[in-house]
């Protein structure tokens, strides 16, 4: 983000509070439904009065309501405001009387040096007109000639910069174009239409340049938030497995970038399909690259062979080492289902317990008595590993608590895993099953919340089916 522009005092109102307030897209907005002051003519090229106080470019100071004393109750309004800095304020004036597209003044300040200039440079000035000759401060004969014009770029990295030259020193001003100007003008060649005309293409173009780095900004953040989901979402290695696997993923208040919730299912070599659920507190892109990472640990370490209080104990190591802050903290859950798929081992760590639906029987949640802590909250901690009996067919559904935390209409109250475990069994007696069953129960559960949830959810669902 551009540095704001420091400001030794206040501007009087006809100075900083009379023209359009700056957008955010490089260039001030433009904003006509107050009034400002006219400038009439340009002949007077002082900036301050004895007693410092900036005055317009007639030469007096403006009163508190934006208008001249003598001009009072004829203000006319204005669009675009110049700042002008020039070397020599008591020559010839530079800046002839300026109309802007629609007629209208265009209103100009006068700075004597740089540091005149960063006094003015408030967000309503749309534009600068710099002339070349102007020494750089601090800086002898033999130094950089656009030393001025970077000095400039650099105070004011959202402003469109016009660039003063002599008719024998066009060649320079085609450099600060290249360096950063939005283009130059040749002093003897100099009028109002041919300046009117400039300043107005200097604002559009750098209004342009400014939308297309935000488009090329927002390209930028829409690749990242693609790699994050690779990362945070990846594809099941289910190869040999008969279960099923469905998985869903919904950033919570529309959220472009994805959040901490993460999720991962493999097979290793033995016929053991492990799978796992997790969520980083927090929102936004931090934590869903600390979520990649403890994804990609969980993956390596499970092919590795690790299983239950060992591989919590090595993530959480991975966790603390590779978090911003020490208050950052992730929950899990992880399952390990036999090669028989009958049964299955649990590990909790702060993370909700899944859910459990078999034929026949009331989708219920799994034990969650003899659970651990959230990963990064206790050093030393343990996992103990509980063995769950599963049956010959059934559907187990990890989730992260956003599916549980939305409110139940104007209520007030939460959802809960009670209201989540009736939801889904109505679902189930529907015959809602795979993905189109996580799809009705996120697109519920924000149905009752009246809108988008808060919080990110991700739900993943391993169905065993008995083949005849």
């Amino acid at each position: 983000m551009p540095v704001p522009v420091p400001r030794q005092r206040a501007i009087p109102a006809a100075e900083g509070g009379q023209a359009p307030a700056a957008s955010l897209d490089g260039g001030p907005a433009q904003d006509s439904s107050e009034a400002r002051t006219a400038v009439p003519h340009a002949t007077d090229p002082h900036t301050t009065d004895p007693s410092g106080n900036a005055t317009d470019r007639s030469g007096t100071s403006p009163d508190r309501t934006g208008t001249t004393p003598e001009r009072a109750g004829t203000a006319t309004p204005t669009n675009l405001t110049l700042l002008l800095i020039e070397n020599d304020p008591g020559g010839s004036p530079i800046v002839p009387d300026l109309l802007d597209q629609s007629g209208k003044p265009i209103r100009v300040r006068t700075a004597r040096n740089l540091t005149e200039a960063e006094r003015l440079l408030t967000d309503d000035v749309h534009c600068i007109l710099l002339d070349l000759a102007l020494p750089a401060p601090g800086r002898d004969g033999d130094a950089d000639e656009l030393a001025v014009l970077k000095h400039v770029l650099e105070l004011a990295p959202r402003h469109a910069v016009l660039v003063l030259t002599g008719a024998d020193d066009t060649e320079r001003g085609a450099e600060a174009v290249r360096v950063g100007a939005q283009d130059y003008l040749v002093r003897d060649e100099l009028d109002g239409r041919l300046l009117g005309r400039a300043i107005r293409y200097a604002v559009e173009r750098k209004r342009s340049e400014s939308a297309e780095r935000r488009l090329a900004e927002g390209r930028l953040r829409a690749q990242e938030n693609r790699r994050l989901e690779r990362g945070l979402l990846p594809t099941p290695l289910l190869e040999g497995s008969s279960l099923r696997f469905a998985a869903r993923y919904r950033p919570g208040r529309s959220r472009a970038l994805l959040g901490g919730d993460f999720y991962d299912v493999v097979r290793t070599p033995d016929g053991t399909v492990h799978a796992m659920i997790g969520d980083v507190c927090g929102h936004g892109p931090d934590e869903a690259a600390l979520g990649v990472e403890l994804r990609i640990a969980w993956r390596a370490l499970t092919l590795a062979g690790l299983c239950g209080d060992q591989l919590l104990s090595t993530l959480q190591q991975v966790l603390e080492h590779e978090r911003a802050d020490d208050e950052i903290f992730a929950t899990l859950c992880t399952v390990d289902i036999a090669p028989d798929g009958r049964r299955a081992g649990l590990c909790l760590a702060g993370h909700p317990s899944p859910l459990l639906a078999r034929p026949g029987l009331p989708a219920r949640l799994l034990p969650y008595d003899n659970n651990g802590p959230a990963l990064g909250l206790l050093p030393g901690a343990r996992w103990p590993r509980m063995q769950v009996e599963l049956g010959a067919e059934w559907s187990l559904m990890l989730y992260t608590d956003g599916l549980i935390e939305g409110r139940v209409g104007d209520t007030g109250e939460r959802l809960g895993q009670d209201g989540m475990v009736g939801m889904i069994r109505r679902q189930l007696d529907e015959g809602l099953r795979g993905e189109e069953l996580l799809r009705t129960a996120v697109n519920e559960v924000r149905h009752l919340n009246g809108g988008e949830l808060t919080d990110d959810v991700a739900v993943l669902l391993l169905d065993r089916v008995r083949t005849a």
